[in-house]
């Protein structure tokens, strides 16, 4: 049978039923828990306009996302300054503090994510914050939308071997909350980030909060949604609650 047009998928590719019973959910915490890439994109074209780069012409969001979005630090001053690494790293440090003030002012969350962690908490789901942000960026940020809490761990990509794409931050997350990965799942909102989730062999929702959806499906989630409000996202969610769903973690 062919389902009608109006009807959403939950087969087996769009699903998440098959990590029934569930035990955890990972979040990415840029552009998936916050809307913070303009801030991001705002501090990086004024600073790098100041400096006189690209001839001091602003970057555009095109430049924003293939060089900058979802990457760690190191990744983006080898981009930036090719042939001056230590130069780079002390711009992008510069650039996280401007981010810091403009996060205190303007930063808001993606729209319905206390949907979602209500979803989470009613089901005793254990959960962290895996992250390629310096650690105050990701704590503040944390802090400022009444997640601090919430989380039981805060993975910063930096304070590992390696950062994502690489698996290991999201590997780490399931060592640190004791679960495995075949009963956990993840939230992300960069191609860098779903990949480094999909290498690490786990679901991963895209969150479609600023790239391009096409951009994402690029990296093989199971679902792209635009945010949790999402009925996709909450078709995937109840078909998991009818297959079994859920642990209860003590």
């Amino acid at each position: 049978m062919t389902a009608s047009k109006n009807e959403i998928s939950v087969d087996s590719k769009s699903s998440l039923a098959a990590l029934a019973p569930v035990e955890a959910v990972l979040f990415d915490v840029d552009g998936t828990l916050c809307d913070s890439d303009p801030l991001h994109y705002y501090a990086f074209r004024e600073m790098l306009q100041e400096i006189g780069f690209n001839g001091g012409v602003p970057i555009d969001e095109e430049f924003f996302i293939k060089n900058v979005a979802g990457k760690h630090n190191d990744d983006i001053a080898r981009a930036l300054f090719p042939d001056d690494f230590e130069r780079g790293l002390k711009f992008c440090d510069e650039k996280e503090a401007m981010f810091r003030r403009l996060v205190t002012e303007q930063l808001k969350p993606v729209d319905g994510l206390y949907k979602v962690k209500k979803w989470i908490e009613d089901r005793g789901l254990k959960r962290a914050a895996v992250t390629n942000a310096p650690r105050p960026n990701a704590e503040l940020m944390i802090s400022m939308l009444g997640l601090k809490d919430f989380f039981e761990a805060i993975i910063i990509g930096g304070e590992c071997k390696h950062a994502k794409p690489h698996p290991e931050p999201y590997l780490k997350a399931l060592e640190v909350l004791k679960v495995s990965k075949e009963h956990t799942f993840i939230f992300e909102d960069s191609a860098s980030g779903i990949k480094a989730g999909v290498a690490a062999e786990m679901p991963v929702v895209g969150i479609a909060t600023r790239n391009p959806e096409q951009l994402l499906m690029q990296a093989k989630p199971t679902l792209v949604v635009k945010d949790y409000d999402d009925l996709k996202l909450w078709a995937a969610l109840d078909e998991l609650d009818k297959r079994g769903g859920t642990v209860k973690n003590a």
